[in-house]
């Protein structure tokens, strides 16, 4: 367990390095990190940012539509970062997420990691400006004060 983070840093790790698919689910957006590790020819490991479902059954249809020359995993690893995306970077994780795709898909996954990880900040960063302005579905603390 990291005191600084409060996270077991190490198990997150083992979890990226060894879990075929896996779900990350932010605490401050809705969207989920898909990393899927598995390939076939043609067909590399893929890590995108995916809406949310309601059930592990939809998540497992997702997949099967979106990767219809692989067989389902045997299970999906889904893991709770309750802290801001950069903090992914600042541990080393992210890092162990790209080395891992990097390795089973190729150089260009690189690439595609760099991608999704601005993708996540970016939806991050509009859900937090959402909340301090008092955006759909937030309330201001101004506006919370003015009305009482």
């Amino acid at each position: 367990m990291d005191p600084d983070f409060g996270l077991d840093l190490d198990e997150m790790g083992r979890v990226f390095d060894e879990a075929e698919v896996v779900v990350v689910r932010f605490h401050v957006i809705s969207q989920r990190l898909l990393i899927d590790a598995r390939s076939a020819p043609g067909d590399p490991p893929m890590v995108r940012l995916v809406p949310p479902v309601t059930s592990a059954e939809e998540r497992y249809r997702y997949l099967q539509r979106e990767r219809p020359g692989l067989p389902l995993p045997e299970h999906i690893t889904v893991v709770g970062w309750p802290r801001y995306v950069q903090v992914l970077k600042d541990t080393g994780l992210w890092e162990r997420i790209e080395q891992r795709l990097v390795r089973e898909g190729g150089p260009d996954l690189a690439q595609q990691c760099g991608d999704v990880f601005g993708e996540v900040r970016a939806a991050e960063r509009v859900e937090v400006a959402a909340a301090i302005r008092g955006g759909e579905g937030y309330e201001s603390l101004w506006e919370r004060s003015a009305s009482h």
